[in-house]
């Protein structure tokens, strides 16, 4: 008799039909990770301007306030996505970076901006008609 299993987290019926739900979905994975108003943001700002300072960071995040970019920020380097260096200098000095790791979401970020471009685009288009 064949056991019914789950196999590395795939649930699957037959070759044509998947089941997902929020534990093994890998876009969940992923979208925990990158959701949310302010994460893509920093993301894509640490990885144009690298090393970021919080200064910085602060004062080209339209919107952000400082608790919620301190927080974003602590999320980040939690998810092993950005790397915080901090320097013994009065005052405090402060950078962020990628890790190696968060530098593996280059081609996915630079492929969301394209996509935001184009739907941008798309909906002016819309809108025109």
């Amino acid at each position: 008799m064949k056991n019914n299993t789950n196999i590395d987290n795939e649930v699957f019926i037959d070759k044509k039909t998947f089941i997902f739900d929020e534990s093994t979905c890998p876009v969940t994975a992923t979208m925990k990770v990158l959701g949310g108003k302010w994460k893509p943001i920093l993301i894509n700002a640490i990885y144009h301007t690298a090393p970021a300072r919080f200064g910085e960071l602060k004062r080209s995040v339209i919107g952000i306030t400082q608790s919620m970019l301190t927080q974003q920020l602590r999320e980040l380097e939690n998810d092993g996505i950005i790397s915080r260096k901090i320097y013994a200098e009065i005052p405090p000095k402060v950078e962020y970076t990628l890790t190696e790791f968060g530098l593996t979401l280059s081609p996915v970020i630079q492929t969301m901006a394209n996509w935001g471009i184009e739907y941008k685009l798309n909906k002016q288009k819309v809108r025109s008609k």
